[in-house]
C-alpha cells in the first residue's frame, strides 16, 4: 500500500465502458513538496463513488496501488503501461488555516539574546 498527500487540482466526472458496464474516474492531485507533482489517480468500479464528496482544492490523503502491464503492439513490440489506482480517500485538515505544532519561543522583556548568530 501507498499514500500520496496534495490539493485536488482536477475532479473528472465518471466515464463508463464496453457492454458490461466498467466504470473508470480520472482526478488529480497536486502534491505540496519543494517541486511539486501533479499526479493523476485513477479510480475504477464502485471506488469511483469515492470521489464525490469532495471538491476542487480539498487537500487530500490517497491510498492507491500501483499496477502495471505489458502489451505486445501488431508489430510485435513489448510496451509497459502503469496505472495508479486509488482505493480510499481522506480529506486533511486545511494546512493553511492551521496552528502550528511548535511556536517559536517568546523571549521575556528585559532579556537579551546571547546568541552570537
Amino acid at each position: 500500500m501507498s499514500e500520496v498527500t496534495g490539493k485536488l487540482t482536477v475532479k473528472n466526472e465518471s466515464q463508463t465502458f464496453g457492454s458490461k458496464g466498467f466504470r473508470k474516474r480520472e482526478f488529480v492531485i497536486t502534491t505540496d513538496s519543494q517541486y511539486p507533482q501533479e499526479i493523476q489517480i485513477e479510480l475504477i468500479q464502485d471506488k469511483c463513488d469515492l470521489l464525490n464528496n469532495f471538491n476542487i482544492g480539498d487537500n487530500l490523503k490517497v491510498s492507491y496501488n500501483l499496477n502495471g502491464r505489458k502489451w505486445i503492439s501488431p508489430q510485435g513490440e513489448a510496451k509497459y503501461f502503469n496505472s495508479i489506482q486509488g482505493w480510499r480517500i481522506e480529506k486533511l485538515a486545511d494546512v493553511s488555516n492551521a496552528v502550528p505544532n511548535n511556536p517559536a519561543p517568546v523571549m521575556a522583556e528585559g532579556i537579551e539574546d546571547d546568541i552570537p548568530f
